[in-house]
């Protein structure tokens, strides 16, 4: 999709939610569909940041080595105040 092209998409929000976004929407002084825009982009931008940060620091990590891992750990708590 490019810059110019828009699609438009019904969004049903709860009333509450609505308001609130209208609020800050004019204290930023944008529109709210500017400010909803903004939102689903800083939203996206911080997963997709995670889901590679999560990945770098993964490595070639497989779930058999943290189960492996799992494996060593004492089956009672460490400390006398972590038991339930």
């Amino acid at each position: 999709m490019t810059q110019t092209q828009r699609y438009k998409y019904p969004l049903q929000l709860p009333q509450s939610l609505k308001e609130t976004a209208t609020r800050l929407a004019l204290e930023d002084g944008v529109s709210l569909n500017q400010w909803i825009v903004s939102a689903v982009a800083q939203k996206i931008g911080a997963v997709e940041t995670a889901s590679e940060f999560l990945k770098s620091r993964a490595g070639a990590a497989t779930r058999g080595d943290l189960t492996s891992l799992l494996d060593k750990a004492p089956d009672t708590p460490a400390l006398p105040e972590d038991s339930i």
